[in-house]
C-alpha cells in the first residue's frame, strides 16, 4: 500500500471538488459572479460581496447595479 500526503500522488480533483472541499473543510468559497447555478439575486449579492471586501472590478464596463 503507498500512502501519499494530500495533494501528492493519487487522483488528481477537479475544480469543482476542490471548491466544495475548501466550503465542507475551511468555509471558503470560490464563486464566479457568471454561474448559471445561481439565481440573479444570489450573482448580484456575491457581485456586492465581493466589491466590499475587494473593491469594484476593472472590467465592470459601467453597468448600473444599483
Amino acid at each position: 500500500m503507498r500512502w501519499y500526503p494530500p495533494g501528492f500522488g493519487g487522483e488528481r480533483r477537479n475544480s469543482e471538488q476542490i471548491k466544495k472541499d475548501g466550503w465542507l473543510e475551511r468555509g471558503l468559497m470560490a464563486v464566479s459572479i457568471e454561474d448559471q447555478r445561481l439565481t440573479w439575486p444570489e450573482r448580484e449579492l456575491v457581485r456586492q460581496i465581493g466589491e466590499k471586501l475587494y473593491g469594484k472590478r476593472n472590467d465592470d464596463k459601467g453597468e448600473n447595479h444599483g
